[in-house]
């Protein structure tokens, strides 16, 4: 199923599928599908959530369309405009790198808790998963190569054998997806991220937990020095960044 609502007011839909679980409340429903659809980039900062759009795709009234945006409010997801209704909720700049900081440093501990953790067959998973990535990076394919990171990470979180950690590593990772995949795509750095995932492997290949957390945040932040951050800094959309 897919919807969006943007800016231009523009409404796109695929047949609804058929929801049999009862048990779920229609609001828990619409809440994962925002949530989806916010995580996966489809809708971007600032876009328009068009409520009645998606009563009309859940079959419901819009209270629990409301409530779900409502919740949505109060995890910082969306924001109520005045007698405009909800949009996807923008950042600004100091609170964009703040959660980044901090992805980075919960990277890292996932990061060190799997090198202690995964068995040997796990990191030679780990590594054919990392070599995979090689043919998005020599084709220049940033679709391939999100890809083939996010599986590589995702084995990291599951060998970290911590479920809440991933969670919360998760909730950042949706919450900063889309500035990070701007400023990704604009300064075109997959070699340098297949680079740092091989200093990963190595660490992991050598057991050496500290070397991995390490290696895992330098991967993560923003930018390695002042220039780096500033290159990413400005290619952020301004569209997307709330006023500070």
């Amino acid at each position: 199923m897919k919807y969006l609502s943007n800016a231009q007011g523009t409404l796109t839909s695929t047949p609804r599928p058929l929801l049999k679980a009862y048990a779920v409340k229609s609001s828990d429903r619409i809440r994962a599908h925002v949530e989806e659809a916010i995580s996966s980039g489809r809708w971007l900062p600032g876009d328009t959530i068009d409520e009645g759009g998606l009563a009309s795709i859940f079959d419901v009234s819009r209270t629990p369309v409301r409530e779900a945006l409502l919740q949505l409010s109060a995890q910082g997801w969306v924001s109520a405009q005045a007698r405009e209704g909800y949009s996807v909720a923008k950042m600004s700049l100091q609170q964009l790198l703040s959660l980044w900081e901090l992805l980075a440093e919960l990277e890292g501990v996932a990061a060190r808790l799997a090198c202690e953790r995964m068995n040997a067959s796990e990191i030679d998973a780990l590594e054919a998963t990392h070599q995979a990535g090689r043919q998005a990076v020599e084709r220049d394919d940033l679709d391939g190569w999100q890809q083939a990171n996010l599986d590589f990470h995702e084995q990291i979180y599951a060998g970290a054998r911590n479920p809440f950690l991933r969670q919360e590593v998760l909730r950042i990772r949706f919450r900063t997806g889309a500035y990070r995949r701007h400023a990704f795509a604009a300064l075109g750095r997959l070699n340098a991220s297949y680079t740092q995932h091989q200093a990963i492997v190595d660490a992991f290949r050598g057991r050496e937990p500290q070397r991995a957390m390490a290696c895992m945040v330098e991967h993560m932040r923003p930018g390695r020095d002042a220039r780096s951050l500033n290159d990413f800094v400005v290619n952020l959309p301004a569209d997307l960044l709330a006023a500070s």
